[in-house]
């Protein structure tokens, strides 16, 4: 059966590239005349923390849905609309991924805080709704997956994608009173899809 979601997953790689670059662009080196010494320019750079830990956590998740996009479209091999919409929002979401991590390093430690994380964790909660949602136009039609996958294949990587939506909620309610707990919860959620994207590589026949 030939493959016929390779123009997609070009296109998707490119997308995805593109987001990831977008995230350099809110790291700022000082201005030339503001640093005079070696202990200024340190002061500055830690005073931009919250830069850095918002451009770590956002590219290390992109990077993540890059790799579980990847893997999943090993296992679809046909295309309808649907597919093609489905993949279309996530894309349009993993692109919007940098304006949350400006609002995070702009305003994580200021009054602001909850409503930054509450925008950040929010859009990963919108995110993992539409990896369920292709996965569940994909595997609704069995046609249009990689020949000889197996029912309980589809069904450990509807599970794997479900399990995680709980996790990213609490995180998004936590985040109006606990910014930090909300922002550790996504770290533990970056190594829960580092792990897992592991079962959607699958070679069962």
């Amino acid at each position: 059966m030939e493959k016929e979601t390779v123009r997609i997953e070009n296109f998707s790689d490119a997308v995805f590239a593109i987001a990831i670059t977008l995230l350099v662009l809110d790291l700022h080196a000082p201005e030339i005349n503001a640093i005079k010494n070696g202990a200024e320019l340190l002061a500055f750079l830690k005073s931009e923390w919250t830069a850095y830990l918002a451009f770590t956590l956002s590219f290390f998740s992109i990077f993540i849905m890059w790799v579980n996009h990847h893997k999943i479209f090993k296992q679809i091999y046909s295309r309808n609309t649907a597919i093609m919409f489905s993949n279309g929002l996530i894309l349009f979401l993993v692109t919007a991924v940098s304006y949350p991590t400006a609002l995070l390093a702009r305003f994580f430690e200021g009054e602001a805080s909850t409503i930054a994380v509450a925008i950040y964790t929010g859009i990963f909660v919108l995110i993992n709704v539409s990896y369920n949602l292709l996965w569940f136009i994909a595997s609704h039609n069995k046609k249009l997956l990689r020949p000889g996958i197996t029912d309980s294949a589809i069904k450990k990587i509807r599970n794997n994608y479900l399990y995680g939506f709980p996790t990213y909620l609490i995180a998004f309610a936590v985040s109006f009173q606990y910014p930090a707990i909300a922002l550790a919860i996504s770290m533990l959620l970056l190594i829960y899809w580092a792990i897992s994207s592991g079962k959607i590589n699958m070679n069962q026949h």
